[in-house]
């Protein structure tokens, strides 16, 4: 029964990722029991319903370009005891790799992959983290055999981590259907990433923020806008183009969280804010404004606002002068107005008094972040009013001189070819 293959049907698989062949069986006057399984080593099979089976199996590198035959029976047994066989049915697993090649510079990362079977078959649906932004579509830079992506270290939806030495950039390319609420299985999944060390100067051209889109069951799409304005009136945004955001010690900063949606009688809710080095709410250094709803930073001040706008100002504190530069990360979430029991009705909480969170009438928790801030030696000028002075460049102490590029199947090792950043020394 279908999804079952056919029998001596090719199927493809990656290196380090496993393929998942499905089995289903029915029988007449009989119940499904067992399912025989024969097949390369490490090939595993798992129960998913009683008529269904899931056969398992991840090649290594030792088996690239090679073809192993994976077989199976379907049992059964009646009333009486009495068992019953399926017809043998086999197919052929047929081992590959994507040929990749990642490239990092210090502000960009360029990926090149040779366009498989598989790469072609899904070529149409394939994008990387961020679908939504035409610059990032796959096919701008493709060519009949590559597909070839080229975004800055902080667009198209890369995420940054860390670990002792370095900071690492990821994304990758992807067949999840991007309407699905959830998706448990994707035809491609090409992991790439960039490794910067901590230690030597990397420069970056930042980019404001666009609004962050979201799409959940309920509330349809809806996006979240973080911004910095000039003063306490919000009336005059701080222009996009001359980020980063240069601030003076003790200066107040004025930000605004506003939240579009369709959908009416919503509100927002701000549950953290918090000041990292890097473009990452996960960092391991930061200093926190806001938690659990309440407010952490004594200099803090909340302004009147719409439901759907949250608006806040505070102190430039010494935490950015520590770090080249910072960014606010800030964790939000929509909630129906006038529902009990959501977060947004719950306000500040302190322990353990967090309640469950109730599915339909709230979205979960989105983090946001916009940036980077950067301080301003009094010795190098002089602040004058409130509004924030704004400069073109930053240089910040987490890239390298070069960089590592690496390529994840879904935690696998693959032969990418790696091209080193060209050297350029900075006084």
């Amino acid at each position: 029964m279908a999804p079952t293959p056919i029998n001596g049907a090719n199927l493809p698989a990656f290196v380090n990722q496993t393929i998942n062949i499905k089995v289903r069986s029915r029988a007449q006057n009989a119940t499904i029991y067992g399912l025989i399984v024969t097949g390369p080593k490490g090939v595993s099979k798992s129960k998913t319903s009683t008529e269904e089976y899931v056969i398992k199996w991840k090649p290594t590198e030792n088996e690239v370009n090679d073809h192993f035959p994976i077989c199976f029976i379907s049992e059964a047994r009646d009333r009486n005891g009495r068992g019953y066989q399926s017809e043998l049915r086999c197919v052929t697993v047929d081992v590959g790799r994507h040929d990749t090649t990642v490239t990092c510079s210090e502000t960009t990362m360029k990926v090149e992959v040779e366009k498989t079977y598989l790469i072609r078959r899904f070529e149409d649906s394939l994008h990387l983290n961020d679908f939504q932004d035409s610059s990032c579509n796959l096919t701008t830079r493709s060519n009949s055999t590559h597909l070839v992506a080229v975004m800055s270290l902080n667009t198209c939806g890369t995420l940054i981590d860390e670990d002792d030495d370095n900071i690492i950039f990821k994304n990758e390319i992807t067949s999840a259907d991007t309407n699905g609420v959830i998706s448990r299985q994707h035809d491609v999944e090409i992991a790439f990433s960039c490794a910067y060390p901590k230690v030597t100067n990397l420069t970056l051209g930042f980019t404001h923020k666009n609004p962050y889109a979201f799409t959940e069951k309920g509330f349809g799409a809806f996006t979240f806008q973080f911004e910095f304005f000039e003063s306490e009136r919000f009336r005059t945004q701080v222009t996009s183009s001359t980020y980063p955001v240069e601030v003076y010690l003790k200066q107040m900063m004025f930000m605004q969280i506003e939240a579009t949606t369709s959908i009416p009688s919503t509100e927002l809710f701000v549950e953290s804010c918090r000041a990292t080095p890097y473009d990452n709410p996960n960092s391991r250094i930061s200093y926190t404004i806001i938690q659990n709803g309440c407010v952490k930073d004594n200099t803090v001040q909340i302004y009147p606002s719409s439901r759907t706008q949250f608006r806040f100002g505070m102190e430039a504190f010494e935490f950015i002068g520590a770090h080249e530069q910072v960014y606010i990360t800030c964790s939000v979430i929509l909630c129906e107005s006038g529902v009990s029991g959501t977060r947004c009705s719950q306000g500040c909480v302190t322990g353990n008094n967090r309640r469950k969170r109730e599915a339909v009438a709230e979205t979960s928790s989105h983090f946001i972040s916009q940036g980077p801030l950067h301080l301003v030696k009094t010795s190098d000028s002089q602040a004058s009013g409130l509004s924030l002075n704004m400069g073109l460049n930053i240089v910040f102490i987490v890239g390298c001189l070069l960089a590592c590029g690496v390529v994840i199947y879904r935690s696998r090792r693959s032969n990418a070819k790696y091209q080193p950043l060209p050297t350029s020394e900075t006084d």
